[in-house]
């Protein structure tokens, strides 16, 4: 009965099938590209298109379909690696992924179903996301006062569910502001450029000349914190996706997916004993305690290019999903700079938002100092990821490895609330270091001392070295316990399955300085 619609049903989703046209699309692979259809295939096990009759038609005089071109963004809902996801997607070839040819309707509607159905939202973005060409202003006969439609769900989202958004291809304006709205941002070397306006509207507007890959290339854009992780290829983004989907949970509603693990809860590390140097000058490698301490293979670092002197991780423990923090004393002895604290906010923001107990490996020297510190306002970004810290409610465990010194030490854990707490016997900690805090207390003696101010400031260094001993403060409970470093891994993951026994999901509010 209904033979000829169906039959017009297929028709016009064969001529979504096309996206841009052959021509159009040749000239993406011709840029090294896949696309959109071809990334959807590659990224979701199952897929279920909505809207592909969304576009625009042209009829002929007779009121028969001539032509139909769609939408440029397609979304539907799919599965990942068995979980249920929505994926919105850029369609590169029909109008270069500009918003004027999307119908926003369709966005809108993926970024609602994902935050209301409580499913991961997956964004593939290529495109210049924004209102299109200035030509169009002809064909409008006006201008218009800009506003994002739906912006209300992308940022709700943000509390609500996990968003994972990859640059695949040049991204601006718009399109860069929805890459960056999300939990965890990938972008793909050489293949994609993240920037607020292109290379020609640069020149235009601020007479700076520079190609896409200065202005807004993978090195620029980790370096600045704008993207989290950057891949080598499109497969290997789609890797990188599956991958941090498999830390997170549905929605903030429920606990991080606990999954089976080989390596043995109770496997000491005797490599860790001799890691740190006796020497508090020398630095090590941060970084190779992650991979022995955590389940193996585990350790997913995010933003390792940006505020590089900060760690922040996504790793397992006997199968369960932590969030690490850690300090690599290779850069600025591991000082927190002003980057490092919004790297750090952020990232406590991500476990809190997702319920992924907090283990901090310090190793905080403090501030960085100095009048470039103090320039980039310092104290003022450290004191934010102070209030993130004691905001949190997941729980926390911190391993102090060998500093603990300042502000910036004090952001170690929550001090309000219970957290399991322990120190290496490397630890050393206090308000100042005594290299340094010496000369500040002892200013006036070793002025008067003249001739043998250097004698004396070894004498006060011997006497003060004495009572830096972290048995010391054990001894008065200041610290809880110091531990053996081979221990650390048992330690942990006896500690992470009491922390996943009293995780409580559900949307939480931040509000900070």
């Amino acid at each position: 009965m209904w033979d000829p619609e169906l039959a017009e049903l297929e028709h016009r989703k064969d001529l979504a099938e096309r996206m841009g046209g052959e021509e159009r699309v040749a000239r993406q692979h011709a840029t090294g590209r896949l696309t959109i259809r071809e990334r959807l295939a590659a990224l979701t096990d199952s897929w279920r298109e909505i809207g592909a009759l969304a576009g625009r038609a042209t009829y002929s005089a007779s009121g028969e379909l001539e032509d139909f071109t769609p939408s440029n963004v397609i979304i539907g809902r799919a599965e990942i690696d068995g979980r249920r996801v929505v994926v919105a997607g850029d369609d590169f070839t029909v109008r270069g992924g500009a918003a004027d040819a999307a119908i926003h309707e369709k966005q809108i509607l993926a970024e609602r179903m994902a935050g209301e159905m409580r499913v991961p939202l997956v964004r593939l973005i290529d495109g210049t996301g924004g209102g299109g060409s200035v030509k169009q202003l002809e064909d409008f006969g006006r201008t218009y006062v800009p506003h994002n439609p739906g912006w209300d769900q992308v940022v709700a989202n943000l509390g609500r569910i996990p968003v994972i958004a990859l640059a695949l291809g040049p991204v601006a304006g718009l399109g860069a502001a929805r890459l960056v709205t999300s939990h965890v941002s990938i972008m793909v070397k050489e293949l994609s450029q993240v920037f607020v306006a292109g290379p020609a509207v640069v020149e235009a507007g601020m007479g700076e000349s520079v190609s896409k890959e200065e202005l807004g290339g993978w090195r620029p854009v980790s370096a600045a914190g704008a993207v989290d992780l950057v891949a080598g290829s499109e497969q290997e983004a789609f890797a990188l996706t599956r991958r941090v989907l498999s830390y997170l949970p549905q929605s903030a509603w429920r606990r991080p997916p606990v999954a089976a693990c080989a390596d043995d809860p109770g496997r000491t590390a005797p490599e860790l004993r001799d890691l740190v140097p006796r020497d508090r000058r020398k630095p090590y490698d941060m970084r190779a305690i992650l991979d022995v301490v955590f389940d193996e293979g585990s350790v997913t670092e995010l933003g390792r290019r940006h505020a590089r002197s900060t760690v922040t991780a996504l790793a397992r423990l006997a199968g369960h999903p932590v969030a690490v923090l850690a300090s690599d004393p290779v850069v600025y002895g591991g000082g927190m700079t002003a980057q490092g604290a919004d790297k750090t906010a952020r990232f406590v923001d991500l476990a809190e938002t997702f319920q992924l107990p907090v283990v901090h490996l310090v190793d905080q020297p403090g501030f960085v100092i100095g009048s470039a510190a103090e320039r980039a306002g310092t104290i003022r970004h450290g004191a934010r990821a102070l209030a993130a810290v004691y905001q949190s409610t997941v729980p926390w465990a911190s391993v102090l490895v060998r500093r603990v010194f300042g502000v910036a030490g004090a952001a170690h854990r929550p001090h309000s609330r219970y957290g399991l707490r322990v120190a290496w016997p490397s630890g050393d900690w206090g308000s100042l270091p005594i290299e340094g805090g010496l000369e500040v207390a002892f200013k006036r003696m070793l002025a008067e001392a003249g001739p043998e101010a250097e004698a004396m400031k070894a004498e006060i260094a011997e006497r003060l070295e004495a009572v830096r001993s972290p048995f010391r403060t054990a001894e008065s409970f200041l610290v809880e316990d110091i531990v053996d470093p081979a221990e650390t891994r048992p330690i942990l993951t006896d500690w992470v399955r009491d922390a996943y026994e009293v995780l409580e999901p559900g949307p939480r509010p931040t509000t900070r300085p």
